[in-house]
């Protein structure tokens, strides 16, 4: 089971690519103004286990969070299911800057922090699945 913190991009990045295909629903993020903190529960694909195509949930919070904004995701229905593509950082006013949580389908989060403050927890066992997830890529000729 991970465990991790970022501080830094570098740190960042190295979460962004264990939750990359994370699957969730909307009803499962949140923001709490008062504690400054955004949390998401996703259930993860496991990559540091991908020949045995496991997933795992996982907790992921940032703390220091001014403000949340959200595109194209459907914030009253709660039962709607976003796959996490990545996870970003752009610092615009050291050490403040913008997370940028990048979903399929054009969807984002857009988290405002003092600065960067992340960790991401497994919660609980692995179950297997059948699915691992892929991504097509465009074809250079289409360009």
């Amino acid at each position: 089971m991970l465990k991790l913190s970022a501080l830094d991009t570098e740190d960042l990045a190295v979460i962004s690519t264990h939750m990359q295909d994370a699957v969730l629903v909307v009803g499962d993020m949140g923001y709490s103004p008062k504690r400054k903190q955004f949390a998401l529960l996703a259930n993860r694909f496991a990559w540091d286990e991908a020949e045995i195509r496991q997933r795992r949930r996982t907790g992921l919070h940032f703390d220091r969070v001014l403000a949340v904004k959200t595109l194209n995701i459907p914030m009253t229905e709660k039962d709607a299911v976003l796959s996490l593509l990545a996870v970003s950082f752009a610092e615009i006013d050291a050490p403040a800057g913008e997370v940028l949580l990048t979903f399929s389908g054009g969807a984002t989060v857009r988290l405002i922090v003092e600065c960067l403050e992340c960790q991401m927890a497994d919660l609980g066992p692995a179950w297997s699945t059948e699915n691992v997830p892929q991504h097509e890529i465009d074809d250079a000729d289409s360009l």
